[in-house]
C-alpha cells in the first residue's frame, strides 16, 4: 500500500493532512487539558467549548476522507484505517505520518 508521503498532492489530500492535524490536537486538548479542568478544578467552559469545536473538525475530517477517497488517493480500506485511527488520541498523527497500511 502506498503511504502518505506517496500520494499526490491533490487538494483533497493536503485538506486531509491539515484536518488530520487539527482534529488531533482537538481530541488532545479536549482529553487532555479541557476534562481534567471540568473534573479537577471545576471549571467546565473548556469542555463547554472544545467539545463541539472537536466535534465539527472531526466531522469535517470524516468527510475529507470520503473526498480522498473519491478522488483516488486513498483506498477504502486506507480510509477506514484512518477514521478508526483518528479516535486514539495522537492516532492520526501516526497513520497519516507513516501511510494507512
Amino acid at each position: 500500500m502506498p503511504h502518505d508521503d506517496d500520494l499526490p498532492p491533490l487538494p483533497s489530500t493536503r485538506r486531509l493532512r491539515a484536518l488530520a492535524l487539527l482534529e488531533g490536537i482537538s481530541l488532545a486538548t479536549l482529553l487532555f487539558v479541557a476534562v481534567p479542568l471540568k473534573h479537577l478544578a471545576g471549571l467546565p467552559g473548556a469542555v463547554t467549548v472544545l467539545g463541539p469545536l472537536h466535534g465539527l473538525l472531526f466531522l469535517a475530517y470524516s468527510w475529507a476522507l470520503v473526498e480522498a477517497t473519491s478522488a483516488g488517493a486513498l483506498r477504502p480500506r486506507q480510509a477506514v484505517r484512518l477514521w478508526a485511527w483518528s479516535w486514539a488520541p495522537f492516532g492520526a498523527f501516526a497513520r497519516l505520518r507513516r501511510g494507512a497500511r
